[in-house]
């Protein structure tokens, strides 16, 4: 195969979006069998385009109909029109910046984090107020691959500052222990500023603690990575927090998501969450969390928050009666959808209209910016 001695990361890049077009035209490809496909990748090399199918197939199709088309769309993605294969040739403009992206697109499977990486094309560095406003409000669906290494990059940051902030807050006390100053200007001016009279303030006495409850199926496919990459940096900043994940059924990575680099967190995620990419059972996997792990995680400084499009295969009075449990177990419950940042987005499905009377806070979940909003309720 003609690849143009194309290097090992440039490789990897190409791979990632190879996976990305085949999930477009039909294939259920999800972050395992990413990963499957760039070691096999690795494993037979790029230089023989028969060896590089059958790689790539047998890494990628689970199915004798996905077998068959698989060769069709390897030859829409990798020759070129007079047939020759290019190892480099992407069609679309996002799989273009992609490529020019490697490092990024490594990061998108888990297999390393560039916190170096300049970013180029449409994904430009942050710099300045203006530009790291305009990157917070960045759809994940639309971002290009170095986009999003710059929006991890991005939450790191804002989420240590939100850490940060949290800790600091102080509550009015009456027998607070510090002076606040602040108030006891304001409470003595009319005094001529002579401080007669102190107000005094105390630390909160605990932060909330977090249950995330983020949904992997196929109709998630657009959000499920950064919202996981979220819920790491969450887990990074906030000592109390304890990650879930769920399709058709539920799996916590909380020790995983403990990792000290994102990389071996992904990689241990890909081995435990078999079903990325799969059907969606909200109902159920609320019920097998609410008899298994919900009997001791959840209490009333819980803030349990669900990352989910809400679209639920099963019954909408399972969802209800499970959601009814949970809520009568946290203090707050919130539903984080990423359609709400849809123009014309309706929550009108039976899952989401089921849910509705159980949620505190129905908000969206698309970009960084709607994200980092859950400040207010922590």
């Amino acid at each position: 195969m003609n690849t143009k001695h194309e290097n090992p990361n440039r490789s990897a890049a190409s791979i990632v979006e190879f996976c990305r077009f085949a999930r477009s035209k039909g294939i259920p490809v999800g972050i395992q069998q990413v990963l499957a496909a760039a070691e096999a990748a690795s494993t037979v090399g790029v230089a023989d385009s028969d060896r590089f199918s059958f790689a790539l197939r047998a890494a990628l199709c689970s199915s004798q109909e996905e077998w068959e088309k698989f060769r069709h769309i390897f030859d829409e993605f990798w020759r070129q029109p007079h047939g020759a294969p290019d190892a480099e040739k992407v069609r679309e403009p996002r799989y273009r910046n992609a490529m020019k992206q490697s490092n990024d697109a490594r990061l998108l499977i888990g297999l390393e984090s560039d916190t170096n990486s300049s970013g180029e094309g449409d994904g430009r560095l942050v710099s300045g107020a203006s530009s790291e406003q305009r990157l917070k409000r960045v759809d994940f669906s639309e971002a290009s691959s170095a986009q999003m290494a710059e929006l991890e990059r991005l939450a790191l940051r804002l989420l240590r500052q939100m850490s940060v902030r949290l800790s600091r807050r102080m509550k009015i006390d009456t027998e607070g222990n510090r002076i606040d100053i602040r108030r006891s200007i304001r409470r003595n001016i009319t005094r001529g500023g002579d401080p007669l009279v102190l107000a005094y303030k105390s630390r909160k006495a605990s932060k909330k603690r977090l249950v995330v409850f983020l949904d992997i199926s196929g109709s998630m496919n657009l959000y499920s990575l950064f919202l996981l990459r979220f819920a790491y940096a969450l887990q990074k900043h906030f000592k109390r927090v304890n990650t879930f994940l769920f399709s058709t059924r539920v799996v916590e990575v909380t020790d995983l998501l403990r990792a000290p680099q994102l990389s071996r967190a992904m990689s241990g995620v890909a081995q435990r969450a078999p079903e990325w990419s799969g059907g969606t059972r909200i109902g159920a996997c609320l019920c097998e969390f609410n008899r298994g792990a919900g009997r001791k995680i959840p209490t009333r400084d819980t803030c349990f928050v669900i990352l989910s499009d809400g679209w639920d295969t099963g019954a909408p009075e399972v969802l209800a009666a499970e959601l009814r449990v949970t809520r009568g177990r946290v203090q707050k419950l919130l539903w984080l959808n990423p359609l709400l940042g849809l123009k014309d987005y309706q929550p009108i499905t039976r899952g989401i209209r089921a849910a509705l009377p159980y949620v505190d806070r129905f908000a969206a979940a698309h970009n960084l910016e709607s994200l980092l909003a859950l400040e207010k309720y922590l």
